[in-house]
């Protein structure tokens, strides 16, 4: 099936092509969304006219977009869910939720523009695209974490793994700290003890 793109369309072309598609996809995606008209003569007469109209729209909602995708990119946004001590998650981080805590920070981002080949399943810092306008792209990062504090240290360039093994010989550090305090005591009673036989036998 020909369509007549009215915009840039990724992998397909740009503004004013006409393409051939297969139809469920123009069915159901192009045309609703208004991406792009089939390519009659009515309608390509109706494009060329308007052709002019749609390019500056275009450049003005680029432009907008261009503005907008200064602040967003490479902002960090923080998620807080449940995991396992592993670092798997129970359930997962989707583009609706990479659009609420975008637009929860004064980004106005909805789930649609956000890009994810699959759902986020683990903890850690995962980057994600974000599609503003037909041409322009952004990365942000998804902070995904089980604290607030854990969040900061992850934000700070350490893994999930990298802090459960500080945390590990941290909770060792203590355990050896605290037998030898036993140790330690054990060996002062011995002391007192000690002179006491000798008093004993003494006498």
């Amino acid at each position: 099936m020909q369509v007549i793109l009215l915009e840039r369309v990724a992998k397909l072309g740009q503004m004013g092509e006409v393409v051939d598609v297969k139809s469920g996809f123009a069915r159901n995606y192009l045309l609703p969304q208004g991406k792009a008209l089939t390519a009659s003569a009515s309608n390509v007469a109706h494009f060329e006219a308007q052709k002019a109209q749609l390019e500056a729209h275009n450049l003005e909602t680029k432009k907008e977009a261009e503005a907008m995708g200064e602040k967003l990119a490479g902002q960090q946004f923080i998620v807080i869910r449940s995991a396992s001590d592993s670092g798997a998650l129970y359930g997962s981080v989707t583009p609706r939720d990479a659009a609420e805590v975008a637009t929860e920070a004064g980004f106005t981002v909805d789930r649609k523009q956000v890009s994810l080949i699959a759902p986020i399943k683990d903890l850690g810092l995962h980057e994600v695209a974000v599609r503003l306008h037909p041409e322009v792209t952004v990365e942000i990062v998804m902070n995904v974490a089980r604290s607030e504090e854990e969040a900061e240290l992850q934000a700070s360039g350490k893994s999930i793994q990298e802090l459960a093994a500080e945390e590990e010989a941290a909770a060792d550090f203590e355990i050896a700290e605290l037998f030898d305090d036993i140790g330690s005591a054990a060996n002062d009673d011995e002391d007192v003890a000690a002179p006491a036989a000798e008093d004993e036998s003494e006498s």
